[in-house]
């Protein structure tokens, strides 16, 4: 991506003619993430395990006027990673903004406990689908001459709590492949990552609500979660070339943790 001017601060964020690819797309903040890249000009590939589900935000992207590409796809598979990135091209012609926001942490009831596969499914989605997928697109945006990798990492990441063992531990290898990726696709090709914090998207139905109230206020500096538009600003920013001079960071977006 090209460096922004000095002045005309309006056209910084910017996605016009731009192709986004947002994995994990079809709810939560990687839904926000695909319809603020549309309002703001880019066409955009929605992956998701469910293809009827992406379909639904593609219809959304579409209600906007820009072209979407629905894909059906599991993180945690090495040759679904090599599908979507060869359908994204095929599509769409060329990359310019990828998320790698899919991810999961399923519960366990002790660490003893975590099973073989439970564990290889937890790093395989988190952990290696990003890794396939950023080596995949962003050799091709180096060829193409420059993009944006933005990966979605956890406070998990460098603060994991007792049931967030095997994720936290996945989130920590995002942060440092983000760095390492900077490193292997620059100087054309930025890759940054954002690590959310407890956000209210519909993970949050299970919740004990009025418990969580209640340790927000005492653990957080904005005492509250996150609204899901409020991932929006930062995704934003890394895709566009208002982030022109910043490649291998890690953004906590979380309320701020006492």
């Amino acid at each position: 991506m090209a460096a922004m001017s000095s002045t005309g601060t309006s056209s910084w964020f910017d996605l016009s003619g731009k192709v986004a690819v947002v994995t994990g797309g079809s709810r939560g903040l990687g839904r926000e993430m695909a319809l603020a890249f549309a309002q703001h000009g880019a066409d955009v590939v929605i992956a998701s395990r469910k293809l009827d589900a992406c379909e639904a935000v593609a219809e959304e992207v579409r209600a906007k006027g820009r072209r979407a590409v629905a894909v059906a796809y599991h993180a945690a598979s090495w040759a679904d990673a090599d599908r979507l990135a060869d359908t994204a091209y095929a599509t769409m012609g060329r990359v310019d903004v990828l998320v790698n926001n899919a991810g999961m942490s399923p519960l366990y009831p002790s660490v003893d406990a975590i099973s073989e596969e439970l564990y290889d499914k937890v790093m395989g989605v988190n952990l290696k689908g990003p890794f396939r997928l950023s080596a995949l697109i962003g050799t091709r945006m180096v060829a193409d001459g420059g993009g944006s990798i933005i990966m979605v990492s956890s406070i998990a990441s460098h603060r994991p709590t007792a049931v967030e063992v095997v994720y936290g531990t996945a989130k920590a290898g995002i942060n440092n492949l983000t760095k390492g990726l900077a490193n292997t696709f620059g100087p054309t090709v930025r890759v940054n990552c954002i690590a959310p914090g407890p956000f209210l998207t519909d993970i949050a139905k299970a919740w004990d609500m009025d418990q969580f109230d209640r340790q927000a206020k005492a653990k957080f500096a904005l005492e509250r979660g996150g609204k899901p538009h409020e991932i929006v600003g930062a995704a934003l920013y890394f895709a566009s070339d208002a982030s022109s001079y910043t490649t291998g960071a890690v953004l906590d977006v979380d309320g701020g943790p006492r």
